[in-house]
């Protein structure tokens, strides 16, 4: 596709981003993702909700009822709209993105970023062996297929809730023990719900063209149908594990330490999934990135859009606090408990 410059667009045409909808904008990278698009005072925001949803989306949302067995409400909630963002479970019905993303062509949006909210897409081996790749890469192909385009926001896992997870870092705070995979030194691109909202934020508030041949200046189009590469911290398990010692006050004797090979614990979690424990997934899907092979490492790969983005540095102490917090609350342990 060749470069289009803003000056060359029909009278009218805005080179902004104006109005948004998001799908799961109640939900835990929904609620960042909106906060921070508020936050801008420039967007007006739609959330797209089922039709008797509990789910309350924050003051100065715009609620748009659908229901996905009949996909023209879903049409007729899209239309107008410059941006769609879907935010949505792992444990959603798999035909639902499929039925969100043809029902946008069909309303004419332009610019989708679809349920990406994670790992690098590029990495297809990992993506295969995590059980996630494939759904998403298929996806991809049909935004582009039905001629629209996608925004993939790569920001690995979210830090504060992963490490509060039962082990899913390897390290549980609540039972003191630590699980460090190979030797633990592998490092790995994680980010903070804070993060990932403010990276949409600033993606969608870039000028969608450049204004003519001349500028220079990072637009929307630079990532037509590719990646955004963020990232809060660069972490190994033992980096992880430092900083929790330093949150909590303890010490390596508070802490029952042990080593597996990656490999072996992936395959052991494959099995469990496959017995029905949902926590042999997020096992799995977690032990995978940490394989030596760099695939949850990016950054090395990739680079990152940090500063392109104006994104803040962050304290890795202050995150590390809040992730202990929830933790120490229980947070994340219910919501397998419900799953």
């Amino acid at each position: 596709m060749s470069q289009k410059y803003a000056n060359d667009q029909p009278a009218g045409f805005n080179n902004k981003i104006k109005n948004i909808a998001i799908v799961g904008g109640a939900g835990q990278i929904g609620k960042s993702i909106v906060s921070a698009l508020l936050a801008k005072n420039a967007f007006k925001i739609t959330a797209i909700s089922r039709t008797g949803s509990a789910n309350i989306p924050a003051p100065g949302v715009h609620v748009a009822s659908i229901n996905y067995d009949d996909p023209s409400t879903i049409v007729d909630a899209l239309k107008g709209q410059d941006a769609f963002i879907i935010t949505m479970n792992v444990r959603a019905p798999p035909n639902y993105t499929e039925i969100l993303v043809r029902a946008a062509a069909e309303a004419g949006v332009p610019w989708i970023l679809p349920n990406e909210f994670g790992g690098d897409g590029t990495a297809k081996e990992a993506g295969r062996d995590a059980l996630i790749g494939p759904a998403k890469e298929k996806d991809r192909t049909l935004i582009e297929e039905l001629g629209t385009s996608w925004v993939g926001i790569c920001c690995g896992f979210w830090y504060e809730y992963s490490l509060a997870g039962p082990g899913l870092f390897g390290i549980d705070i609540a039972k003191r023990e630590v699980v460090f995979f190979d030797e633990g030194t592998q490092k790995m691109n994680t980010s903070t719900w804070a993060q990932t909202g403010q990276a949409v934020a600033e993606v969608l508030s870039l000028p969608v063209f450049p204004k003519d041949a001349n500028d220079t200046s990072t637009t929307l189009s630079n990532y037509r149908n590719r990646y955004v590469y963020v990232s809060s911290f660069c972490l190994s398990q033992k980096d992880m594990f430092e900083a929790v010692k330093r949150a909590t006050g303890t010490r390596n004797g508070d802490w029952n330490i042990s080593f597996v090979p990656s490999k072996e614990r992936y395959t052991e979690s494959i099995k469990r999934m496959q017995q029905g424990e949902h926590i042999g997934f997020a096992y799995a899907l977690y032990t995978r990135y940490f394989y030596p092979d760099n695939s949850g490492y990016y950054e090395s790969v990739h680079g990152l859009d940090n500063d392109k983005l104006g994104l803040p540095k962050e304290d890795l102490d202050e995150f590390t606090k809040k992730s202990v917090g929830l933790s120490e609350s229980g947070y994340v342990e219910r919501l397998f408990a419900s799953a």
